[in-house]
């Protein structure tokens, strides 16, 4: 078993237990990065401060802002989704896509922009933190 910390778990002390999954040594040379855990939720919660989007538009837009460099599958994007709308920080309704074809649109919900606020500012806070650490000399 794995500890797993968000960044605003981190520094609110709280930790809880989560299988590891295993993961692949990656070439020198390819410039995806795989997200520290936790760190999902802050994006898509991010990506939908800008407004309603499906699934797919919230991916594409991360991998756009990363300049490609963060990926998210499918398969790690709609258990996120559930898990923030279960937890009431977003929710979503059916409408068309671009094409014209029937997407599930999301949307952040007022405890979401709240949500979306404190981990912006625990994930700075942190960030800040390790930066010190590194380069200390």
């Amino acid at each position: 078993m794995c500890v797993v910390l968000s960044p605003l778990a981190l520094l609110q002390g709280r930790r809880y237990r989560r299988s590891c999954r295993s993961t692949r040594e990656r070439a020198v040379s390819d410039p995806h990065l795989d997200m520290p855990q936790g760190t999902l939720d802050l994006l898509v919660l991010k990506a939908l401060s800008l407004g309603p989007m499906h699934g797919w538009s919230i991916s594409e837009r991360i991998h756009q802002v990363s300049r490609a460099t963060l990926q998210v599958p499918q398969g790690s994007l709609y258990p996120a989704l559930h898990r923030l709308e279960r937890r009431g920080w977003i929710r979503a309704e059916w409408g068309a896509s671009e094409n014209n074809r029937k997407a599930k649109y999301y949307e952040l919900t007022r405890a979401g922009r709240k949500q979306f606020t404190a981990e912006a500012d625990a994930w700075a806070r942190l960030t800040a933190a390790v930066g010190l650490v590194l380069d200390m000399g």
